[in-house]
C-alpha cells in the first residue's frame, strides 16, 4: 500500500527518530504538533496543560519511535493515538474516582418530591378530567393556546372560524375549566 507524500514523509521521519535522528525529530514536531496540539487541546480544555502535554508527547514519541510499524496504521493516525492517550492520562490523574462519586451524592436532586409529583399527577388527571367536559373543538383549542404555545390566529385558522369567535371559545372555556377546577 503507497502512502501519499506527506504521509510517507511522516512515516520516514518517525523512522528516522527510532534510529535516535535528532534533525528528524526536529522536523516530525514542526509538520505535526500544530495537529497533535489541537487534539491534546480539545481533550484537556485547558491551554496551559495543553503545551506542557504536548511536550511530554513528543519524548514518548522520541521514546517509542521504534515501536510505529508502516504500513500497518497510517503515521499521522499513530501519532494521534499517542497524544490522545497521553491526554487521557492526564484526565483520569485529575481526581480519584472516588471523589466524583463523593461529588456526586451532594449534588441535589432538581426533579420533585415524591408527594409533589404525586400532586401534580392528580392536577393534570383533574385538568384532563375538566377538558373532556367542554366541546371537542373547545377542548382542543385550550390544549392547542396553552399546552402547544399557538397563537389565537394559528388556532382560527385551524379550526376555520373568525379571530374573534377563537377569542371568545378560548375566554368562555377557561370560565369552563375554572368552574370545574374549583368544583
Amino acid at each position: 500500500m503507497a502512502l501519499p507524500n506527506a504521509s510517507q514523509e511522516v512515516a520516514d521521519l518517525i523512522g528516522r527518530c527510532a534510529l535516535r535522528d535528532r534533525e528528524a525529530f526536529r522536523t516530525l514536531y514542526q509538520r505535526t504538533s500544530a495537529k497533535l496540539f489541537g487534539v491534546v487541546l480539545r481533550i484537556l480544555k485547558d491551554r496551559s496543560e495543553a503545551e506542557e502535554a504536548i511536550q511530554e508527547v513528543y519524548v514518548k514519541i522520541w521514546q517509542r519511535a521504534d515501536r510505529y510499524v508502516a504500513g500497518t496504521t497510517s503515521p499521522i493516525s499513530w501519532l494521534v493515538a499517542v497524544a490522545r492517550n497521553h491526554a487521557l492520562d492526564i484526565l483520569r490523574a485529575r481526581r480519584p474516582a472516588a471523589d466524583d462519586l463523593d461529588v456526586a451524592l451532594e449534588i441535589p436532586d432538581a426533579g420533585p418530591t415524591p408527594e409533589r409529583a404525586t400532586e401534580d399527577g392528580q392536577e393534570r388527571a383533574q385538568i384532563e378530567s375538566c377538558l373532556q367536559t367542554l366541546e371537542p373543538d373547545r377542548a382542543d383549542a385550550v390544549r392547542g393556546a396553552y399546552l402547544d404555545g399557538f397563537s389565537y390566529d394559528e388556532l382560527a385558522r385551524r379550526h376555520a372560524v373568525p379571530l374573534n369567535t377563537m377569542r371568545t371559545w378560548l375566554r368562555r372555556s377557561l370560565l369552563k375549566l375554572r368552574e370545574c377546577l374549583t368544583a
